[in-house]
Order: C-alpha cells, then sequence, then structure tokens
C-alpha cells in the first residue's frame, strides 16, 4: 500500500523501540482522502497487531498519537511610504483554512518492520 499523504520520518531508541511521524496538511477538499489515509494506517496496526496497543514502557507492542489543527491564513499587505518612512499594512479576507493532521505510532522493532512492508516506508 502507498501513501499520498502521510509521509514519515523514522526515528529509533536505544531499547529498540522505532518512532514514524508525519504531517500533512491539506485544504477542505482532501481532507475526506487524509483521513482515509490515516483510517488505513490504523486499521491496519489494529488488525495486524490486535489487542496489544499501549505505551511501549507498560508492555504494548505498539501506540499512536493523533493530533489535528485547522488554520486560517489572512494575508498582510505592506506599503512603504518612501516620503514619510513609515511602513503601513492592512488585512485581507481569509483565506481557505488548511487542516493540518499529525500522526506518530512507536513500536517494537516488529512493529515497525512490519509496518515499513506493509506500506513500502
Amino acid at each position: 500500500m502507498n501513501l499520498q499523504y502521510l509521509d514519515f520520518d523514522y526515528s529509533e531508541d536505544g531499547h529498540g523501540h522505532g518512532s514514524f511521524e508525519a504531517m500533512a496538511s491539506v485544504p477542505a477538499a482532501r481532507v475526506p482522502a487524509l483521513h482515509a489515509e490515516i483510517v488505513q494506517v490504523l486499521a491496519w496496526a489494529h488488525g495486524a497487531f490486535p489487542d496489544l496497543r499501549g505505551p511501549l514502557e507498560e508492555g504494548g507492542e505498539w501506540d499512536y498519537l493523533l493530533h489535528g489543527l485547522r488554520e486560517w491564513s489572512v494575508p498582510e499587505i505592506f506599503c512603504y511610504d518612501d516620503v514619510s518612512g513609515h511602513l503601513g499594512s492592512r488585512l485581507e479576507s481569509a483565506g481557505e483554512p488548511r487542516h493540518s493532521v499529525t500522526l506518530a505510532l512507536s513500536g517494537s522493532a516488529q512493529f515497525c518492520e512490519a509496518l515499513r512492508h506493509a506500506f513500502n516506508l
């Protein structure tokens, strides 16, 4: 399975546990596709390692964190008056919101290898 929105970075700790972290930021029209991709990854993890989710330090095989943020950008137009030497600005209308999601998966070496293989990471 190939992912279009989630581009994971990998790191490993001294205990052999790995972490995959991805962030995606999309306009509203792409939110359903991004959500579907997140569901695909989490459904795989729950299916491939059922009943093993939990904090690694408490004996879990894998765990995840999922956070979202919706942001609106407001363009600011600057004008410099060369006679007075002052800088002025005005705000334009807010643009379309961006939906940003961060997904972090951590797990044992076995979980990380299986995730790499399942999603061509």
